[in-house]
């Protein structure tokens, strides 16, 4: 194998398994006939087409079966993940329930609905215990400090209703969709990166103009996913991708109107990106048909 047909393949991961499968050797018999003689890296416009054909690719794939129970399920999926993103920079404080949350997240992941519900109430339970500094299961010093990704006391800037809520958005869901003979396809496993992303407290946006800052990997991370639902959107036109961001900005907005007086308008304008975000996600399915039928 020459060193072009090694690049050749690795951007081709970019597909889906399935894709790959059925039409990978082809594609690469082609790529590699059309390259020039002695050409070692694939030229800059054809990795470029390679990557964003397999992301289109895969989100077309992703766009089979009921919309709502596929919509609800990532809606749950991010939820769980925030949760999780919460307790994880406090690990060293609370292992047990950081691996409780993890474990309830892995469920979620792989659709195993049944496992995760006990797991995700158990863990819900103790942190809105924490949030209320309430003593239950085990003995907790609150506030809980972080040992590593973040310098803030846990739930800091929250509270137990709104933690209470974001839990039991995610027990909703997963007693909606465990009402469903099929169960949920498993999700990727880029979901373990995204939540050490969120869960990082730095670098950080405005810590001199206001205790409720924002983290940057946070922020990209969001933006990412909502992007990447608008996009899903407008390829798939389907409303899955609508469905779920929408769930997952009800559940994050709660902490804006809970620290509404040391909102800047930094916090308001990345609000309103995400909130447009969503907005396209929900339309996008509506322009791409109006498309089709001019």
């Amino acid at each position: 194998m020459t060193a072009l047909e090694r690049r050749y393949r690795r951007l081709l991961l970019a597909y889906p398994r399935k894709y790959r499968a059925a039409h990978g050797d082809e594609l690469l018999d082609v790529l590699l006939e059309s390259a020039g003689p002695g050409r070692r890296i694939p030229p800059l416009r054809e990795a470029w087409g390679l990557l964003t054909g397999g992301v289109r690719s895969r989100i077309v794939h992703q766009a089979t079966g009921s919309a709502w129970a596929d919509g609800l399920h990532l809606a749950v999926t991010a939820v769980a993940a925030a949760n999780l993103a919460a307790l994880l920079p406090y690990v060293g404080t609370l292992p047990l329930w950081t691996l409780l949350s993890a474990l309830a997240l892995l469920a979620v992941l792989r659709g195993w609905v049944r496992t995760a519900f006990p797991l995700t109430f158990v863990t819900g339970v103790k942190a809105v215990a924490i949030a209320g500094g309430w003593q239950l299961f085990d003995l907790t010093l609150v506030p809980v400090y972080p040992s590593l990704l973040s310098d803030r006391s846990l739930f800091g800037n929250s509270s137990p209703f709104l933690v209470a809520a974001g839990y039991a958005v995610v027990l909703i869901g997963l007693l909606a969709l465990a009402s469903r003979r099929q169960p949920p396809r498993p999700r990727s496993w880029w979901w373990w990166a995204a939540v050490v992303a969120a869960a990082w407290a730095g670098p950080e946006w405005m810590t001199e103009e206001t205790t409720y800052s924002l983290s940057l990997s946070r922020m990209a991370v969001e933006v990412a996913a909502f992007g990447l639902a608008t996009a899903g959107g407008y390829l798939t036109r389907d409303h899955r991708w609508a469905l779920a961001a929408g769930v997952y900005l009800l559940v994050a907005s709660g902490e804006l109107v809970q620290n509404v007086e040391q909102l800047t308008r930094q916090h308001l304008a990345y609000e309103g990106v995400l909130v447009l975000l969503a907005v396209g996600a929900a339309v996008a399915p509506f322009r791409q048909r109006r498309h089709c039928l001019d």
